[in-house]
């Protein structure tokens, strides 16, 4: 069964939140009404999931995904938000997020969600990804060569954080460079590895971020 912290400063959330989950076989083992008790509360009870609210009080939910990630916590970190747009979402995917969901998300889709996350994959669906990215992020200037952050990366590799910074899923990566979707994992496993990156969601940030994709490119333009 999937464990799972609830993080959010009104009550009412919370509860609903945990009626919801508990009837759909989740186990919700612990609750947070900031970011200090959310940190704490993962800290003391380790679960697969915890859903973050990004707005809280003492500590904001970007601060709290950070004070996670930097404990080497197994937990993964599923942002609510109330617009898909939220100024802090970018924020929050940066700090080590795994993802986000809207707090209207249907239930259906929220446990279907936190499954996702706690598989060890993103929640992140590409168009939503790109269109976060190219609002909150500013382009370097181009440089000759490859980047410094990246250089370790052998080119294959760099091909396949291309693809992932576009959206493609391991399987279309697999179909374009003609390669088993057991090799991309292993690339992609490296890559993270390489870079000492949480998941899938900071490469594609790093790849805006270093100038390696740019807004607006398609995976032809490499």
């Amino acid at each position: 069964m999937t464990t799972v912290v609830i993080a959010d400063d009104q009550d009412l959330v919370r509860s609903g939140l945990q009626l919801l989950l508990a009837g759909r076989g989740v186990d919700v083992v612990g609750e947070a009404a900031n970011g200090r008790e959310a940190v704490q509360v993962v800290g003391r009870t380790a679960p697969d999931v915890i859903l973050m609210d990004v707005r809280m009080p003492v500590l904001d939910g970007i601060a709290a995904t950070e004070a996670i990630v930097r404990t080497g916590s197994r937990t993964r970190v599923l942002m609510l938000t109330t617009y898909d747009l939220d100024e802090y979402v970018y924020g929050a995917l940066r700090a080590g997020a795994a993802g986000f969901l809207l707090k209207a998300t249907p239930p259906a889709k929220l446990v279907a969600g936190i499954e996702i996350v706690a598989e060890g994959d993103a929640l992140l669906a590409p168009t939503v990804t790109r269109r976060l990215i190219e609002e909150h992020i500013r382009r370097p200037p181009p440089a000759e060569g490859v980047p410094s952050r990246i250089a370790a990366l052998t080119e294959r590799e760099l091909d396949v954080l291309r693809h992932v910074a576009h959206g493609l899923s391991n399987v279309e990566i697999a179909d374009t460079l003609f390669v088993s979707q057991a090799t991309v994992k292993t690339h992609l496993n490296r890559i993270l590895a390489k870079l000492q990156l949480r998941g899938r969601v900071q490469a594609v940030v790093l790849a805006y971020e270093i100038g390696l994709v740019r807004p607006g490119d398609t995976t032809s333009e490499h």
